[in-house]
């Protein structure tokens, strides 16, 4: 009997990050893109009909710069594989890379150290929220070393949230791992019911105090001094930069008898608004 193959590949399911789903993200036609951002506003004040109004304090601006960083991925098949398979192996590379990109620029959105790669959230510097000041995070602390607080745990939880501003928490997110969320997950009120809600419709999220939570498996697990929670509005703290779309070199030429899938793509990332998003701390 002759020999039948599957003419479609099937892959193991990779951990893809949110980040594009719920960050500000911006196509640019240069190498970097630089964004000029007020952090103090113009000063004001009251004054009668015949007093002087002297000069009051200007706007002041700060620029953030976002350089594109390139990422890469240069896979290789013979030229008879390609030929005589019954499975479209161009296809099957092209999928395979754009998911291993997926996975790559949403780690370094998270925890990236900007060197050769957009710079993550997590990598910025923090200060206690009640000390905040610009070109930090703030974090709120539980009270307890690599853990929640044995009583009341979820209070600390809300206490994250209205560290944040009102302006900010209308489109605001949870943002953690499944091994942080399983935790959460246990988490009742006085009366025994799960803070944690299902989806109120099928492909909806989750949500925790109604705040629906993304998912990412880049954020730390729960542990001594970690940051394994962050809340915030991430469309307007993170911003994302686009150089363009993937490119792909089909190359037959340099590798005989292979050929090469010379894929790149070029994008950058970082912060641009400090305030609008918290970490929560698991530290005294």
């Amino acid at each position: 009997m002759p020999q039948q193959t599957e003419s479609s590949i099937m892959g193991a399911v990779k951990d893809l990050s949110p980040m594009r789903l719920i960050c500000g993200v911006r196509q640019v036609s240069s190498t970097s893109y630089k964004k000029p951002f007020s952090v103090a506003g113009p000063g004001a004040g009251w004054v009668g009909e015949s007093e002087a109004r002297p000069q009051t304090a200007s706007p002041t601006l700060e620029e953030l710069n976002f350089p594109t960083m390139e990422l890469y991925a240069m896979p290789a098949a013979t030229s008879s594989l390609l030929d005589d398979s019954a499975v479209n192996i161009d296809q099957w590379i092209a999928d395979e890379v754009r998911q291993s990109f997926a996975q790559q620029e949403g780690t370094a959105f998270v925890t990236g150290d900007g060197v050769s790669k957009p710079k993550g959230f997590l990598s910025y510097a923090t200060v206690d929220n009640a000390s905040w000041n610009w070109g930090n995070l703030g974090t709120v602390s539980t009270g307890v070393d690599g853990d929640f607080a044995a009583t009341a745990p979820s209070d600390t939880l809300i206490d994250l949230v209205y560290s944040l501003k009102a302006a900010y928490r209308a489109n605001s997110h949870f943002v953690m791992n499944r091994s942080t969320l399983a935790t959460i997950r246990k988490m009742k009120d006085a009366d025994g019911n799960y803070l944690w809600q299902p989806p109120a419709q099928p492909g909806g999220t989750s949500s925790l105090f109604h705040f629906p939570i993304a998912e990412s498996e880049d954020m730390p697990d729960i542990g001594s001094d970690t940051t394994p929670i962050a809340f915030g509005d991430f469309r307007r703290g993170y911003l994302i930069v686009d150089r363009v779309g993937i490119r792909v070199l089909r190359d037959p030429y340099s590798a005989k008898p292979y050929v090469l899938f010379y894929t790149t793509k070029r994008v950058g990332g970082g912060v641009q608004d400090f305030d609008a998003i918290k970490l929560l701390k698991f530290a005294t």
